[in-house]
């Protein structure tokens, strides 16, 4: 009867606190009881499944993906390599993939690519269109037509290859007609997205020659680049960093089939840990070490600089205690979680400050002018620079919380996952925040809200029904 009872209680209070509206598309968060505690691992990195399935796709024989993650954006990728004639199959609830590879030979010599909002997909698959022989297109939503992507397209045209942008600003859709790349040097810019070098890095091995890639400026993100450069080498790729620089790529390699099990998200897996230090709670997220291949795990120091105590397990890592005080931090090299920090920043004492990350104004809408809007919205004065911005909270938000029910506050979305989850954590503590456009999650974490509420459910009161 205790159990199923406890099922009970958790199945109304995540209906109370996750159901969306069909007719609004809108979210009230129901702030928590007490701190937040509990353990939780989050799907498969977005980051690493797009990246494994094009070293598959390009592989010789079959490979599996375990842990995989099934999202709007690992959708579309699997979709664009099936149209590109390569077979990819589900199976485990959607999170293994078998996928048939090409052994370097795209099997289509034409076809026109829906890549959604999706950067990965689209500055992927531009890099592995130009092995095919083919004319190929690729296009997405309009916000994707307002991403540059030219950069990628002149690196890639000092290596041979044919790379047209079709709307203004040199940004997508994009006409690829393959010929295959026939090496060389190409220089591209680092300040823009590292996901243009994590794109010919997966492409360059099959080029007919060497290549020697060359960047100009400060390379950003780059943790994810050591993570294409160690995905590439499980399917039997090679490139060689030379200083932060460099990379020399040996052409006419050959990707080999495997089977790769894929870490969980650790950008989504920094919406728990901040629900911890925002609460004062105690959440441990499975599935991720110190030594992941994510650098977004380096978002727990953070934290930890705030005030959180941080533990690290051979296969967990945990954050407890409440983010105490502002810090001031460059956070180029984990920039996803920039609007993680900027929620927890609400609840702590003096300013944060975040730095370096410019870049982010490219993502799906503007991640630091939207960004500080939202956060206005709590009552809080956010400075915005050209490459990062200042939050100075009121009192603190936790504070002037529970001296009365604030306003109501409704948290514009523009269509950006990130938006969403991370400025959902907040209404934790703070009653009457309004998540307008949810379902934006659905781009990498289709079920997070629900993930949420199960780890917020608070525990049947001492007398319950038993």
């Amino acid at each position: 009867m205790r159990a199923q009872a406890e099922l009970g209680h958790e199945l109304e209070a995540a209906h109370r606190a996750c159901t969306i509206s069909e007719v609004n598309d809108r979210l009230l968060i129901q702030p928590v009881r007490g701190p937040v505690r509990g353990r939780i691992r989050p799907p498969g990195s977005k980051s690493i499944t797009n990246r494994a399935l094009v070293c598959a796709a390009l592989a010789k024989g079959t490979s599996t993906l375990t842990g995989a993650l099934d999202s709007d954006d690992t959708r579309v990728m699997v979709e664009g390599l099936r149209q590109l004639g390569i077979r990819v199959q589900r199976s485990g609830q959607h999170t293994e993939f078998d996928i048939v590879g090409c052994n370097g030979q795209i099997p289509a010599n034409a076809a026109d690519l829906f890549v959604g909002n999706s950067g990965t997909t689209i500055r992927f698959l531009t890099a592995m269109l130009t092995l095919g022989h083919g004319t190929y297109r690729l296009a997405g939503v309009s916000r994707m037509h307002q991403r540059p992507i030219g950069d990628l397209a002149e690196a890639l045209s000092q290596l041979g290859a044919d790379v047209t942008c079709d709307s203004a600003g040199n940004c997508p859709p994009v006409t690829i007609r393959g010929g295959g790349l026939r090496g060389g040097t190409a220089q591209i810019r680092g300040d823009i997205s590292s996901q243009f070098l994590s794109g010919l890095l997966m492409a360059c091995p099959l080029a007919s020659s060497d290549v020697e890639l060359v960047v100009s400026g400060e390379l950003v993100s780059k943790p994810y680049v050591d993570m294409t450069l160690g995905v590439m080498e499980s399917f039997g790729a090679v490139a060689i960093r030379r200083g932060s620089e460099r990379f020399v790529i040996r052409g006419a390699q050959s990707y080999r089939a495997s089977r790769y099990a894929i870490e969980p998200d650790a950008s989504a897996a920094s919406y728990f840990w901040a629900a911890a230090a925002i609460t004062g709670g105690e959440v441990t997220v499975e599935g991720l070490s110190k030594d992941s291949l994510q650098g977004d795990v380096a978002f727990v120091e953070c934290l930890a600089q705030m005030g959180c105590r941080v533990s690290y397990a051979a296969d967990s890592i945990t954050v407890s205690g409440e983010a105490e005080r502002g810090i001031d931090v460059d956070m180029n090299a984990i920039s996803d979680t920039v609007q993680t920090l900027s929620a927890v920043a609400l609840f702590a004492e003096g300013p944060t400050t975040i730095r370096g990350v410019a870049h982010i104004r490219h993502k799906e809408t503007d991640r630091i002018g939207d960004l500080a809007r939202e956060l206005r919205k709590f009552g809080s004065a956010v400075d915005e620079f050209p490459d990062g911005l200042r939050i100075t909270p009121r009192a603190t938000l936790a504070r002037s919380a529970s001296e009365g029910a604030p306003p109501p506050i409704e948290i514009a979305t523009y269509h950006d996952h990130r938006m969403a989850m991370s400025l959902s954590l907040p209404g934790l503590a703070r009653p009457g925040v309004t998540i307008l456009n949810p379902g934006c999650t659905a781009k990498t974490y289709p079920h997070f809200f629900e993930d949420l509420a199960a780890l917020t459910i608070s525990p049947p009161s001492p007398g319950g029904v038993q």
